[in-house]
C-alpha cells in the first residue's frame, strides 16, 4: 500500500472504532514499537502505550463519539489528517478539533503519531465544507 492508502486506512479506523470504543482495532495500527504523541508532552510509546491512550480515554466517554476525519494529505511517507470530535464526558460534551502527523513504517503500520489538538467545552460542529470528503459523523445516542 502506499502512504496514501495507508493514511486513508488509518482515518477510516479511528472515525469507524472511535465511537464504539475499539481499543484493538485502532492499537492494530500502530507498530509494536511506533510512538504515539498524544501531544508533545504525553508520549505513548509502543502498540501497548496506544493501547493505555486509549483505554484512559475512551473509560472517561460516557457517550458514543462523534467524528470526522478529512482525506490525508500527503508526502512520501509521511501524511497529515484533521479531525473534528464531539465526545461526551459524564454526559457532558467537549468539542476536540486537530490534527495528527503520521509516519508508517516499511511493514504498512504507523511508526510515529504525533497529535495537535484543540479543546473547548459544549457542542460544536465543524465548520460547513471543512470536511466534505469525510464520512458523515456517527450518530450519538444516549
Amino acid at each position: 500500500m502506499d502512504t496514501r492508502e495507508l493514511a486513508q486506512r488509518w482515518a477510516r479506523t479511528w472515525t469507524e472504532a472511535w465511537p464504539v470504543r475499539d481499543v484493538e482495532a485502532i492499537a492494530a495500527l500502530q507498530s509494536a514499537d511506533g510512538d504515539h504523541w498524544a501531544s508533545m508532552f504525553r508520549p505513548y510509546r509502543g502498540r501497548s502505550g496506544l493501547r493505555a491512550y486509549l483505554t484512559e480515554c475512551f473509560a472517561e466517554e460516557s457517550h458514543p463519539a462523534e467524528v470526522w476525519f478529512a482525506e490525508p494529505q500527503v508526502d512520501g511517507q509521511a501524511a497529515a489528517v484533521e479531525y473534528w470530535s464531539v465526545i461526551y464526558v459524564k454526559g457532558a460534551a467537549t468539542t476536540i478539533s486537530g490534527c495528527t502527523l503520521l509516519r508508517f513504517d516499511e511493514a504498512g503500520l504507523v511508526a510515529e503519531a504525533r497529535d495537535y489538538s484543540h479543546v473547548m467545552e459544549g457542542r460544536h460542529l465543524p465548520p460547513a465544507g471543512l470536511f466534505e470528503s469525510a464520512p458523515a459523523p456517527q450518530s450519538c445516542s444516549s
